[in-house]
């Protein structure tokens, strides 16, 4: 564990709050793993708690773990949640802390979610005094990727005894020091979908007609799916169906006996997402039917929509505007069509996820999951006290 260890006797400043969390950020920064193998992140994380005297309860779900702050008055117990994992993508970016890990990357934001929480905790053991009941910080695996790490948290008692549950995201396209809130849906539901268009047997391509284009049957297919939103949906709710993968055969003059094609559908409401996968099965079998081929839809898991809860938003609204003002708050017309697995956890407790803002330049303002996506650090010790605040007022307010 190479973070210094931050001094604790005394309230911390801005300066060494910031001292202490960037190290964390950068460290994981270009040492990523992904997916549940975070063995290293999650030693490294965990030796910096421990270093700073916090007892950590390890391991659920393989890698996770969490720490829990006990308040000095009665109260309820809340939650406060990071994820740990980075993405399979190449680091373009040419910084000191750039990936040193070829095809791996934090490029959505996950190193300073942890970076954040670990301040979050660290602030909350200073303010104990001023806490009711207690709040269990916890860090998760495998955010990106399905089956995803929440469900696995779930299931190994992360939220039990939890009245509420909140988390952060980084977020380019506001600037530092702005805070995105909404009530209600705060990103999509979405699932990935695999469609195998199969013949059984291969042609030539001089002649379609004596077999099943297999490539071409999978075409029409696809473009059947691209017209379902707006068409078989209620255009004024939100859904978007994007094929992202495209595979046949290898020879330029054979027909390939089988051919394959997935991506993710994506939508703002369950039962349009609902009505989504069920049109896409009737299309591809009718479809597959019509033109003598077998047509397999497979779905992975669906990852529900963030749903935010208007208590515990208004908690975050009141922090935001006594600590950094009203002009902090940028109020979310819309929810982005992007998934998160946070929102398994809001399917059984109420919870909040609240946009931070990580932008300051055009380096910092590259799209999540962007090959030269950065942040601009001064951002995580903001939201360290924004959450901080919210939790500490929550907990003293909730009935």
């Amino acid at each position: 564990m190479d973070t210094p260890l931050a001094d604790v006797s005394a309230p911390l400043t801005d300066r060494a709050l910031f001292d202490a969390i960037q190290p964390i950020r950068r460290h994981l920064h270009q040492h990523p793993e992904v997916g549940f193998a975070l063995e290293n992140t999650s030693l490294h994380v965990r030796a910096w708690l421990e270093a700073h005297g916090f007892t950590v309860t390890y391991p659920l779900a393989n890698v996770g773990f969490f720490v829990e702050i006990e308040g000095a008055h009665p109260g309820p117990k809340l939650g406060y949640r990071a994820d740990m994992d980075a993405l399979p993508i190449q680091d373009a970016k040419e910084v000191p802390y750039a990936s040193a890990i070829p095809g791996r990357a934090h490029l959505c934001g996950h190193d300073a979610h942890t970076a954040i929480a670990c301040g979050v905790a660290l602030l909350l053991r200073q303010r104990q005094a001023d806490l009711h009941g207690s709040v269990r910080v916890f860090f998760q695996p495998n955010e990106e990727s399905a089956p995803s790490g929440a469900p696995v948290m779930i299931q190994d008692g992360i939220l039990d005894g939890l009245s509420a549950v909140f988390a952060v995201h980084v977020d380019p396209a506001l600037s530092a020091g702005k805070f995105g809130l909404r009530i209600g849906p705060l990103t999509a539901a979405a699932t990935m979908f695999d469609v195998r268009v199969k013949s059984g047997l291969a042609g030539h391509s001089a002649r379609p007609h004596e077999t099943v284009d297999t490539i071409w049957l999978a075409t029409q297919i696809l473009q059947q799916y691209y017209q379902l939103a707006g068409r078989t949906t209620d255009a004024r709710k939100t859904s978007i169906l994007t094929a992202c993968r495209f595979q046949g055969g290898d020879a330029y003059n054979v027909i390939p006996s089988e051919a394959r094609f997935g991506g993710t559908v994506r939508t703002a409401s369950k039962g349009t997402h609902r009505q989504m996968l069920e049109k896409m099965r009737r299309v591809a079998g009718a479809l597959g039917a019509l033109y003598g081929a077998d047509v397999d839809v497979d779905f992975g898991e669906t990852l529900p929509p963030v749903v935010n809860d208007p208590t515990c938003i208004d908690a975050v609204r009141r922090a935001a505007a006594e600590r950094y003002g009203p002009e902090s708050i940028r109020d979310l017309r819309l929810p982005s069509m992007g998934g998160e697995d946070f929102s398994f956890y809001l399917e059984n407790i109420p919870g909040a996820m609240v946009r931070i803002g990580s932008s300051c330049s055009p380096e910092t303002r590259y799209p999540l999951h962007h090959a030269l996506f950065d942040l601009d650090e001064t951002s995580m010790p903001l939201a360290v006290r924004l959450m901080s605040d919210t939790l500490l007022d929550f907990a003293r307010t909730i009935k």
